[in-house]
C-alpha cells in the first residue's frame, strides 16, 4: 500500500498562496534534519515548544525564516517523531523548503509522502480506529457547518465508541455459544438459560438504530444530487437561481441558452444539495446545432447519475407530449418531481398535490412563491427527518458493513428459533456480523481497503 516506513516528508497546507505554509516531516532521525535546516544544534529543540529560526540552504543562504516546532514519539499526530517547520504560505518557498528538507534527509532514507501517509501511521500506531482517520478526511472536504461539526464528533471517537459496544455485545453473545459447542456433555440449555434471543433482540434493535442515525449523517456529508430537466425555456435557469439565492445561471427569453450542465450547491437544514441545471432536452432532429445536440446528450448523463429529477414544466402552456415522452425516458428508479414553474403567469396558487404517484409542485421561479414547498418536498424525498438524536456522519462504506452485520444478525436470530440444534450456524453468523462491525474502526480490514481509504487523502495529510 506504501512503499515502506521510511521517514517521509511533505507540504501540509494547501496548495496555492497564504501567510503561513507548514511542511511536516515523520519518522526516525528528524533531528538530523532540524539541525541542518535550521541551523542549530539538535539540543536547542524542545518538544511542543516553538523555536524562531532560520530556514538555511546547504550553501548557509537562508531560504525562509519561521517556527520550528518538534514532536517527540509517542507524543504527536502519526505517533513517530515529527518535525513541522512554518515558514510563509507561498507555494514556491514551501517548495524550496521541502527539497532542503529532502536533500538534508537523504542520508536517512527521508523521501516524499503519498496522499493520507501521515494519518495512516496515526492509524497504524494507534493514534487514530479507521473511523477516526477517514472522520480527519471528511472534516476538511466538509461543505456546511452540520458535516464539519459532525465530522469533529466521529474524530473525537463517537461513532467508533457506539460501534465498539455493539461489537463486545455481540462478542459476548458469540462467547456463550461457542461455550455451549465446546461443552455439550453439560447439556446446558443455553437459549433458556442465557436469553440469547432476548441479548440478540437488543443488539438488532441498537444496531437499528445506529443505521439511521448513520444514513442521516451520510446525508449530511454526501448531500443530494438534484437535475433540473425539462424542455427549453421552462424555467430551469430562473429556478436555479431561485434555489441559489443569486444569478448562477443566464436567464433569457430564448430558447436554448443553457448549453452545458451549471451546478451550484445549496443548503437546506444543513444538508448540502447539488443542483445541476441543464440544457433544455428537445429530439435531436429538434436541436438548432452541434453545440446544443452535445449539451442534451451531456443532460441524460447527468440524470443517468441523480439522485432526483425535478421535471420542469411550464404551468401556463400545461403539459405537451414532449413532456410525457421525457418523463417516460427517464430512469424509472429515480424519484420524480413534477414542478410547474411560471405560476404567476398561469394564476394558479402555490401549492404540492400527490396525483397518484407522482408529488406536483406549483410555483414562480420569479416571485419565489412556492420555493419552500419544493426545499420541503426535497428533504423528503432525501429522506431527511428532524431527531433529537445524535447523528453520525457515516460512509457509505460504514453504512454497507452496518447492513451487512443488520442481515447477519436477522439470519442469526432464525438460527436461534432452532433452540439448539442449530448453534454452529447461530455463532457462525454472529462471527461474520462481529467481523462486519469490526470493520468499520479498523479491527479487521483487508490491506486493499486501507489502501483505497487512505489513497483519497490530500498530500501531507
Amino acid at each position: 500500500m506504501f512503499p515502506d516506513s521510511s521517514p517521509i516528508a511533505a507540504i501540509a497546507t494547501a496548495p496555492g498562496r497564504g501567510g503561513i505554509g507548514v511542511v511536516r516531516l515523520s519518522g526516525r532521525g528528524l533531528l538530523s534534519v532540524a539541525s541542518a535546516v535550521c541551523g542549530l544544534p539538535a539540543s536547542a529543540l524542545r518538544a511542543r515548544h516553538a523555536t524562531y529560526v532560520g530556514f538555511v540552504a546547504a550553501d548557509g543562504s537562508v531560504i525562509d525564516r519561521g517556527l520550528v516546532l518538534w514532536f517527540e514519539a509517542p507524543h504527536s499526530y502519526t505517533g513517530e517523531d515529527v518535525l513541522e517547520l512554518h515558514g510563509h504560505g507561498g507555494p514556491v518557498v514551501l517548495q524550496m523548503l521541502l527539497n532542503r528538507c529532502l536533500e538534508a534527509g537523504a542520508e536517512i532514507g527521508l523521501r516524499h509522502a503519498q496522499p493520507g501517509e501521515f494519518t495512516f501511521r496515526a492509524f497504524q500506531n494507534n493514534k487514530l480506529d479507521l473511523a477516526q482517520a477517514e472522520a480527519v478526511a471528511d472534516l476538511i472536504e466538509a461543505s456546511t457547518e452540520a458535516a464539519a461539526r459532525l465530522a469533529t464528533r466521529s474524530l473525537s471517537g463517537a461513532f467508533s465508541q457506539v460501534v465498539s459496544e455493539l461489537v463486545d455485545q455481540v462478542t459476548h453473545v458469540r462467547m456463550l455459544v461457542e461455550a455451549t459447542l465446546d461443552f455439550p456433555e453439560e447439556e446446558i440449555e443455553f437459549l433458556a438459560s442465557s436469553d440469547a434471543r432476548g441479548r440478540l433482540n437488543s443488539i438488532r434493535d441498537s444496531l437499528e438504530n445506529i443505521l439511521a442515525q448513520a444514513g442521516q449523517g451520510a446525508l449530511l456529508r454526501s448531500g443530494l444530487k438534484v437535475v433540473l430537466a425539462g424542455l427549453p425555456n421552462v424555467g430551469k435557469s430562473s429556478l436555479l437561481n431561485a434555489l441559489a439565492g443569486a444569478e448562477v445561471a443566464i436567464v433569457t427569453a430564448i430558447a436554448g441558452t443553457t448549453r452545458d450542465k451549471v451546478t451550484e450547491t445549496i443548503q437546506i437544514e444543513g444538508i448540502p444539495i447539488h443542483v445541476i441545471d441543464t440544457a433544455g432536452i428537445r429530439d435531436d432532429q429538434d436541436a438548432s446545432d452541434e453545440v446544443e445536440r452535445i449539451g442534451i446528450a451531456r443532460t441524460w448523463a447527468a440524470v443517468d447519475e441523480a439522485d432526483v429529477v425535478l421535471h420542469i414544466l411550464d404551468a401556463s402552456r400545461g403539459p405537451t407530449r414532449a413532456d410525457e415522452a421525457l418523463v417516460e425516458r427517464l430512469p424509472a428508479r429515480l424519484p420524480l418531481l413534477r414542478i410547474w414553474n411560471k405560476i404567476d403567469i398561469s394564476g394558479h396558487k402555490p401549492s404540492l398535490e400527490l396525483q397518484g404517484d407522482a408529488t406536483h409542485i406549483y410555483l414562480s421561479a420569479v416571485t419565489g412563491g412556492g420555493i419552500d414547498l419544493l426545499r420541503s418536498a426535497l428533504l423528503q424525498v432525501a429522506g431527511w427527518q428532524q431527531t433529537d438524536q445524535s447523528i453520525y456522519l457515516a460512509r457509505e462504506r460504514h453504512l454497507m458493513a452496518l447492513r451487512a452485520a443488520h442481515e447477519h444478525l436477522t439470519i442469526a436470530e432464525q438460527y436461534a428459533g432452532n433452540d439448539d440444534r442449530s448453534l454452529d450456524l447461530f455463532a457462525e453468523e454472529l462471527r461474520l456480523a462481529q467481523l462486519q462491525l469490526s470493520s468499520i474502526t479498523g479491527a479487521f480490514t483487508s490491506d486493499d481497503l486501507l489502501g483505497v481509504i487512505f489513497s483519497r487523502f490530500c498530500i501531507g495529510k
